[in-house]
């Protein structure tokens, strides 16, 4: 190909590569570069005195990532977050699914009303929500101890309990992650054809059987949006944690992402943080890449 024939072309088909320009500018600055970075720092001791003189830093090879893997907080962190992707990706689709088919019935007031409901925790600040709940589990006064006294159980210490803390959190961060996901199934539901559920009826069929033969079927490729950016998002669960038990008691609620936190933010270990981002970012990429794996084969079956 020609120079002129490349510029013809180029002018041709300019106006969506000036569309998609923008977008592509802020990936490559904002999440591209910084992961070739930190793969970089991953392999450094670089620290407060490195970034005041890069002169100060040295290549330590896989030493990070040597080391973090003897790290029993680190290892601690890993047995964390997979035990909050076991509990929570499910109970968040399975929360999210039944409040869209119960809100999909009607289309009333009431109906509109609780969707908003459903909704609020979704954009409420993590701080706000942290406030709010940190008095819902208050031992002395929280409202979950008094509903508890009410059958007899004594009161729980919901946030500093290591048996109870991570549930605690998992409570709470399933409440929060509810409404987002449940307006997703409300537009799936929304798109299934009526004529399925006409001929359904005319056939017999009942209400239950609506619902696991059509129902459900149709929204799998929704159930499966659903449960990948909740997988991801709870294998980087971080702000609950940070924000409510600071990782403790005794690190029963530190995730990885707020071990890499503490490291880079707080000791200024930034090397060895970095090592622990690119642990994180394999983790999702594998568990992502299975995610698609299994959907796949499920469409070809």
């Amino acid at each position: 190909m020609t120079v002129q024939n490349f510029i013809k072309r180029f002018n041709r088909y300019k106006y969506p590569y000036m569309f998609v320009a923008p977008a592509m500018l802020l990936l490559i600055t904002f999440s591209i570069i910084p992961i070739f970075v930190a793969l970089v720092i991953s392999f450094t001791d670089i620290d407060l005195a490195g970034l005041a003189n890069y002169s100060n830093i040295e290549a330590v090879g896989f030493e990070n990532y040597m080391n973090i893997f003897k790290d029993p907080v680190f290892l601690k962190s890993m047995y964390n977050t997979l035990f909050y992707v076991i509990i929570g990706v499910p109970l968040v689709v399975l929360f999210a699914m039944g409040a869209a088919l119960l809100l999909n019935y009607g289309t009333g007031w009431l109906f509109k009303t609780f969707r908003i409901v459903y909704y609020m925790p979704s954009i409420t600040n993590i701080v706000a929500v942290a406030v709010v709940w940190g008095y819902l589990y208050n031992s002395h006064y929280g409202l979950f101890n008094y509903i508890l006294s009410l059958f007899g159980i004594p009161a729980q210490q919901w946030l500093t309990d290591p048996a109870l803390a991570k549930l605690s959190l998992i409570l709470l961060a399933v409440w929060k992650a509810i409404g987002l996901n449940m307006i997703i199934f409300l537009a799936a539901l929304q798109g299934i054809p009526r004529s399925y559920y006409e001929a359904a009826e005319i056939d017999g069929a009942s209400k239950r059987q609506k619902l696991m033969y059509i129902t459900v079927p149709l929204l799998s490729f929704a159930t499966f949006f659903v449960t990948i950016t909740t997988l991801i998002g709870w294998i980087q669960f971080f702000e609950e944690p940070l924000v409510m038990t600071k990782g403790g008691p005794l690190n029963e609620t530190m995730s990885m992402a707020l071990f890499i936190y503490n490291n880079g933010f707080q000791l200024s270990n930034f090397g060895y943080a970095a090592a622990g981002s690119f642990v994180l970012f394999i983790i999702i990429i594998i568990a992502t890449i299975a995610q698609f794996a299994l959907k796949k084969r499920d469409v070809e079956y």
